[in-house]
């Protein structure tokens, strides 16, 4: 694994509603600098500041990767994963019929 990267994508949409994955530190950093003004609050600071430690080496990938999902479950842009509700509309296994 590279360093900086995520274990899992974290899947947002941006813009218009389009989806993007954000798949390392570098890139929720990114996103997160390009953030308009009148959008950014105490959860948006708390996001980016984990950014800049996971760059430096402060904190691992996986802590920089939760403080952008609670980000964007704040703004509500986070794209669920869709493996785990099917799972869960199934009672928990795949049905054949």
């Amino acid at each position: 694994m590279n360093c900086g990267q995520f274990e899992e994508p974290v899947t947002l949409l941006v813009g218009m509603g389009f989806p993007r994955k954000i798949d390392s530190v570098m890139e929720a950093y990114a996103l997160l600098q390009d953030w308009p003004s009148a959008g950014r609050n105490g959860a948006h600071a708390i996001a980016l500041n984990a950014c800049k430690a996971g760059i430096v080496g402060e904190i691992d990938p996986e802590t920089v990767r939760a403080t952008l999902v609670s980000f964007a479950r704040r703004h509500d842009i986070l794209v669920p994963d869709m493996v785990t509700p099917l799972a869960t509309v199934a009672g928990g296994a795949l049905r054949t019929s």
